[in-house]
């Protein structure tokens, strides 16, 4: 299982490749880590994510997620039960699916966890919307790609859109850019935006619905 196997191009476009296809499964099955940095995620995408990383749950493999604070009801009412942990675990039949089920016992191990990103400068006017997937697999290589508010790896209904693709093997200084990039944020260190736990967040209410970007995305 080794990122390096994959015939990797330097861009990918909706006009000539899949993004899904090409890209998103393959990387992530070949991967025991993933980090992204991402204005939107849905529950079904968090739990796409959980089951299409291979040996997920056998490794100390992870999933960190950096969003914005703009949620569709349904996912930030069951997230915020996911991830409560002041409640502790709540009866299977509020998770309905094997999908869901696999994303509660990986939350309760720590294993999938998202931070909150919400800007706090007059410098920063809108949301949170940095666009940044960094993968590792477990020999220590890692792609890192820009672009694309995509999660839900649909097939059929895509935007028009590109993003652009660094190796460690190939260009290890711009991969390293992203680690860095990526890492201030989970460490809220970057100026304009202040970065929260996903827990604190909707436990201290940080976390808005958005009917303009439920309707648009669900569509």
């Amino acid at each position: 299982m080794s990122l390096k196997n994959i015939p990797l191009k330097l861009q990918y476009r909706t006009d000539r490749d899949n993004l899904v296809t090409e890209f998103f499964i393959p990387c992530l099955s070949n991967s025991i880590e993933y980090d992204r940095a991402v204005q939107f995620v849905t529950l079904k995408s968090i739990s796409t994510l959980s089951l299409g990383l291979q040996n997920f749950a056998d490794h100390d493999g992870k999933i960190r997620i950096i969003t914005g604070h703009r949620y569709a009801t349904n996912d930030l009412d069951v997230l915020g039960k996911i991830f409560n942990k002041k409640n502790g675990t709540f009866s299977v039949s509020a998770i309905r699916g094997h999908k869901l089920e696999v994303l509660q016992r990986m939350v309760q191990k720590n294993k999938i966890q998202i931070k909150i990103a919400i800007p706090r400068s007059e410098h920063v006017d809108g949301s949170f919307s940095e666009r940044i997937g960094i993968f590792r697999d477990e020999e220590g290589e890692m792609v890192a790609y820009t672009g694309t508010s995509n999660e839900t790896f649909n097939t059929e209904n895509r935007n028009f859109e590109s993003i652009d693709v660094y190796t460690s093997w190939s260009d290890r200084p711009r991969v390293d850019i992203k680690i860095s990039d990526f890492e201030r944020l989970w460490n809220n260190e970057t100026k304009y935006v202040q970065v929260y736990d996903f827990t604190y967040a909707y436990q201290n209410n940080l976390l808005k619905y958005d009917s303009n970007w439920a309707i648009e995305t669900l569509s």
